[in-house]
């Protein structure tokens, strides 16, 4: 395995998934304040599954977003 090549399609692979969830949050959030289905005080209850496929992994995160 070479060290580097790893490290640098990792961190493109984190990029990706930081930046797409974050847009898909903000984007639901907005649709769901225009809808009334949700307030600008609610706290959301987030969940995050990562799966590699080829390894026995499955990590969860779990944690909660503050909109105020």
């Amino acid at each position: 395995m070479n060290e580097d090549t790893f490290n640098i399609e990792m961190r493109k692979f984190l990029k990706k998934v930081g930046v797409t969830s974050q847009r898909e949050i903000e984007r639901a959030v907005k649709e769901a304040i225009a809808a009334g289905t949700v307030t600008g005080t609610t706290r959301l209850k987030a969940r995050m599954t990562l799966e590699v496929e080829g390894l026995d992994l499955e990590f969860v995160i779990e944690d909660e977003i503050a909109l105020s």
